[in-house]
């Protein structure tokens, strides 16, 4: 590796967003860690880089796990520069009353936990290594800003993310680690299916939502992740044009 390759750690890797991102930051020179809880998906990616990518399967959720993944990417190059946390979970659609405690709970350790597990463990290395700093970009979402009917769960955990990412980039500021966070709209990926059939709206109909190629959220990822440590987007917005999204409800 040569002293002046970028290491990035992508979470969900292996599918949709974590995918687009991954090919995309590979596409701009960095050597790029792939993470996700299944090996299989994860190394078929990373097959087809365009650069160097390395599969290290983790649960984002679980300390130890994360741990272990961390101390991977320290012993295999000895520093990360861009941390993009991707992974994320959705539950079955429900009133907030009718939300069990085991969904609650599944949702809030993915899209939330596993954020703060691998974001406090990029902390430290970004701080320990020479050149010290890095960058941090949570993936959102525009459920962060506005909810969709029966996704307590998720809405909550978006909105939570958002906090986050604020609280890093307030604490970053001395150690040189910038931090911003990406708010998706309606990208074409397996989890927006239901958006291309019919989807429930504030208004109670269903209705077909636009969606937009995930190639573009890739590349929107890499172009925050290539920004030099003195400059930060702190919230991007991208989305399909005719989503409702402004003006939703």
């Amino acid at each position: 590796m040569s002293e002046n390759k970028k290491i990035a750690l992508v979470t969900g890797a292996g599918t949709g967003i974590g995918k687009a991102a991954a090919i995309a930051l590979s596409e701009a020179g960095f050597t790029v860690v792939l993470s996700g809880r299944r090996r299989e998906p994860l190394a078929a990616v990373a097959a087809n880089l365009p650069g160097q990518g390395h599969v290290m399967p983790a649960d984002v959720t679980q300390p130890d796990s994360v741990n272990a993944l961390f101390g991977d990417i320290a012993d295999t190059y000895g520093r990360l520069d861009v941390l993009f946390n991707n992974a994320g979970g959705w539950s079955p659609g429900a009133p907030l009353e009718d939300v069990t405690f085991d969904q609650w709970q599944h949702v809030l350790n993915v899209n939330l936990t596993g954020v703060f597990l691998c974001t406090q463990a990029a902390i430290r290395m970004m701080k320990a290594q020479s050149p010290k700093g890095g960058r941090i970009i949570n993936n959102g979402s525009i459920s962060a800003h506005a909810p969709r009917p029966l996704t307590g769960p998720y809405t909550a955990t978006k909105h939570a993310v958002s906090g986050l990412t604020k609280q890093v980039a307030l604490e970053g500021r001395a150690h040189s680690i910038a931090c911003g966070q990406i708010d998706i709209g309606n990208a074409d990926t397996d989890m927006a299916a239901k958006m291309k059939t019919g989807i429930l709206q504030a208004n109670g109909q269903i209705a077909i939502e636009p969606t937009f190629d995930p190639v573009h959220a890739g590349k929107a990822v890499a172009y925050m992740a290539g920004l030099p440590l003195d400059a930060n987007v702190l919230f991007m917005t991208i989305m399909a044009t005719n989503a409702p999204f402004v003006g939703r409800g």
